[in-house]
Order: C-alpha cells, then structure tokens, then sequence
C-alpha cells in the first residue's frame, strides 16, 4: 500500500458525562486575514475547572468521528501561571465527537486502567487509587493501517523523560500498552502524538529529546518498521538550540519528502520554524519561520489540506490573545499571513491546538481557551472553519 492509498483510507495521523456544544458564533478578528465564518463550541466546559493541553495528547479522525484528548484538573488562581491546582490531580481525558465535532461526549480512560501517567508532565498530581501500569517491551505485530487504529504516545517529564507508546484498534475505546520506546542515545525524552503512517507495519514518530544537560529540547524523528517490535533512531530534524526546539508537527509531502514545523525558543523571541526533508527523514533543511511571533510560544499543528494546501494552526500568547492559522501553497516554502480564528481570549493561558479536516472539508481545530464571558476557568474549546479560498 502507498502513502497516496493510505492518506485515501484516512489513517495518515495528525496525530461519563455529556457536554453538548452549543452554537457560540462570534465575529472573527477585523481585517484581511480572517477566517470565514468560524463557529465555536465548547468541548469541555466546568465551573471550577480546568481543560488545558489538547497538543500533549493528540487528536484523531475517522469519517465524522473525532477524538482528542486533554488533560482535565482543578481551577485555581495562578497568576502568570497555568491557572491549574498543582496540589489536586489532572486526569488525561478524551472527548468524542460523532457528528464532525457539533456535540462532545466526555470519557475517562483511567478509569478503566487505560492512558494513566503521573510525574513532571503532569500539572497536577497522579489520580489517587490508581496503579501505573507496568512498561511493557513490544512484541510488534501492530497493525498501523487497521481502519479503527489511533496511537498516542505519552511521557512523565518535559525534560528528560520515558516514552509510552499506547494503542488502540476500536478507536480509542480501549488501549494496548504501555510499551516503551527508546530514549535513543539521549538523557530522556518528551513524546508528544504526531505520527504519519506509511505502511501495515511502518510508522514514523516526530518526538522530542532532551539537551544533553537534561533539558528540553531537540525535535527527531524515529521509525518502526516491524509493527512496533523496535523503533530506530532515523535524523535530528534541527540543530541542538540554546534554548529549546520542540514539539514537531509533521505532514507527508511526497514519498520521499516530508515537512515538519516546530515550537522555537531563545531568549525573549518564540516562534514556529520550518523543516524539510526530502529523503523521507534521513536529513533536513531549515525553510523559514512559519510564524515569526508566537507571543510566549505556543505549539503548532499541521494538516495536509485535500485541495493541497498545507494548514498551520496555533495558539498566540501575546494580545490579542487568539487562535490562528497560516497556510502554504507550495508545500511550506512561504506561509500567508495569519489567519485569526478567534481573538476574544482574556489571557494567554490558551491554545495547543490539535486540529483535523472533516469530509466536507471543514477544518475542526481544538485547543484550551478562557474568555470573559465564559468565566476565569480555561476550557477546551473547538472552532469549525473554511480556509480561505486559494
């Protein structure tokens, strides 16, 4: 099977209690880069409560049924800080969508054993009464082109951590794992979920490594070609930064080329910069910087649009506190100028967007949110766009 059959059957990757997602239209930013008509629904929404980080989790698609995770905590008052309890837990969630993501059912997978992590990565602290699953060491024989399949890959640390590969063949309803995968001559690693599957038993993972004095971070990409049994180091996708590269978002170009942006930092400055490879990962070149301003960073997400476009989204840090896009025409080589979803966030506490493309061609772009009238607590939050004409 091609990567072409496989992007066809819909298994390329982005990668309890009702919460209905009411129609809340709102006027997109002012001027000539803003979106058509966005419309934007609560996913999870709680007084007293926090939805935060839908890109530490991932997001799947499957027709018009959507999955995204997100972890859910305990609002507090933080100041310039994530308005999170650190002293009560945060529970990794998954919200489900039947209807191209109009209305969210919520799901807890701890509770039945599945996706339970604990340490740094955390916010809050490790749900109390629940055992951490033993790592486990892969056998292989996954199927990565099972129409029903969706992996995510989790860590303890945003440093120097270990990486649990999970799986699941219905879905997301249940999940095989952990598995660990290998820090692959590093301190440890930061897994996020972005994956491109090539193949029944051939899958690529664009992951993050720590520095070699312990911290975030380096953005490479590894791969499996035996089902999972073993994952082997394939390129470093950017120079080792002195300040932090991390958090890569990927799409397949071609069959040998693939395109990557990243979460930069140096200093005062945060951006998203961009990445080729045309020799299927072994090697890359830096293209430019997508997004020259991310406020106080944010982390992007890419979509491979069916009219060929590539669709970068964001969350901006800095007011207007917004949630945007840019878009290339020519695989990444220059970006519009940004696109504003929305610009009604009352602080930068916002966005890690996770974002997939429904049948009709809309784009459904999820990400943590707080605005005025909604109250101080940050929720996941989901806006239903057109791109803009080519």
């Amino acid at each position: 099977m091609t990567w072409r059959n496989i992007a066809a059957a819909g298994v390329l990757a982005i990668g309890a209690m009702a919460c209905t997602a009411p129609d809340e239209s709102a006027p997109a930013g002012e001027g000539a880069g803003t979106a058509e008509e966005p419309r934007h629904v609560k996913v999870y929404f709680e007084k007293g409560m926090f939805g935060g980080w839908p890109a530490n989790h991932g997001i799947w698609i499957w027709g018009e049924e959507i999955l995204v995770g997100f972890g859910m905590g305990y609002y507090k008052d933080q100041g310039l800080r994530h308005h999170i309890d650190r002293e009560k837990p945060e529970i990794p969630m998954l919200a489900r969508s039947l209807d191209g993501g109009e209305t969210w059912v919520l799901e807890d997978p701890t509770a039945n054993g599945h996706l339970i992590t604990e340490g740094g990565y955390l916010h809050g602290v490790t749900r109390p009464g629940l055992t951490i699953p033993p790592m486990l060491e892969s056998d292989g024989g996954i199927d990565f082109t099972h129409p029903d399949f969706a992996l995510t890959v989790r860590t303890n640390s945003i440093h120097a951590g270990i990486g649990r590969v999970f799986y699941s063949y219905d879905r997301g309803r249940s999940w095989d794992g952990p598995s660990r995968l290998p820090s692959f001559d590093t301190p440890g690693i930061a897994p996020r979920t972005d994956y491109i599957v090539d193949g029944q038993e051939t899958c690529t993972l664009f992951i993050t490594a720590a520095k070699p004095n312990g911290k975030e971070g380096r953005p490479l990409c590894v791969r499996t070609t035996d089902g999972g049994k073993t994952w082997k180091f394939l390129s470093w996708i950017a120079p080792e930064p002195e300040g932090f590269s991390i958090m890569p978002a990927s799409v397949r170009l071609s069959e040998t080329d693939l395109l990557v942006t990243v979460r930069d930092h140096l200093g005062a400055r945060r951006w998203i910069a961009t990445y080729l490879s045309t020799d299927n990962g072994a090697s890359w070149q830096y293209l430019n910087d997508a997004v020259a301003d991310a406020g106080i960073g944010n982390p992007p997400s890419m979509i491979h649009l069916r009219d060929g476009r590539i669709c970068l989204l964001y969350g901006y840090r800095a007011e207007p506190y917004s949630i945007r896009a840019v878009l290339s025409s020519d695989g990444g080589r220059t970006w519009s100028d940004p696109v504003t979803l929305r610009d009604d966030g009352a602080s930068r506490d916002i966005g890690y967007v996770r974002a997939v493309q429904r049948p009709d061609g809309k784009v459904v772009a999820v990400y943590y949110f707080t605005d005025e009238a909604s109250g101080p607590e940050r929720y996941i939050g989901a806006t239903i766009w057109s791109p803009p004409p080519n």
